[in-house]
């Protein structure tokens, strides 16, 4: 009984890195074949669409120029709905505030649950005025998009679809 009590706790997170690995992974540098200029304003993205290729390595430069927190996160619709309870630990736990992230407290809590540091390779979490880049290989032809999970965003529509050439 210990055994399959075991297997069900591991099976979410088998599944879920399971389901990263076939939209793709953390991109080397040097294999970079397109950079695309990404700005974050209050809710949604420019551009709001990006095209890819299969096994394409992208270079992803994300400005934040909102006045609040946002996150560019690549991945699946499913897979943003799982995420999405994540996001809302960290507003709860006050790690992502209105327009700052408290760094200090996102560091103490991840020691206890490492959802907390939101260490993603698929995602950039960035508070007004910062920047980030994102290089990232694409593996698949599945329906991604990019997505703000900032609990509230996703729904106002934070959304940019990637499409595949």
């Amino acid at each position: 009984m210990k055994k399959i009590i075991l297997l069900l706790i591991l099976i979410p997170s088998i599944s879920f890195g399971g389901t990263m690995n076939m939209i793709g992974e953390k991109g080397d540098p040097a294999e970079v074949s397109k950079v695309i200029l990404v700005k974050m304003y209050d809710n949604y993205y420019e551009p709001n669409k990006f095209e890819i290729k299969k096994n394409q390595t992208i270079k992803f430069i994300v400005y934040n120029y909102g006045e609040l927190v946002h996150e560019f996160n690549i991945a699946t619709k499913a897979m943003h709905l799982k995420h999405q309870p994540e996001m809302m630990k960290m507003v709860e736990n006050e790690i992502l505030l209105v327009d700052r992230i408290d760094k200090k407290k996102m560091k103490e809590l991840s020691k206890k649950d490492h959802s907390m540091s939101h260490s993603h390779s698929n995602s950039v979490l960035l508070e007004p005025n910062q920047s980030a880049e994102l290089i990232w290989k694409f593996y698949t032809n599945a329906d991604l998009e990019a997505a703000c999970n900032v609990p509230g965003h996703y729904e106002a529509g934070m959304i940019a679809k990637i499409n595949n050439l």
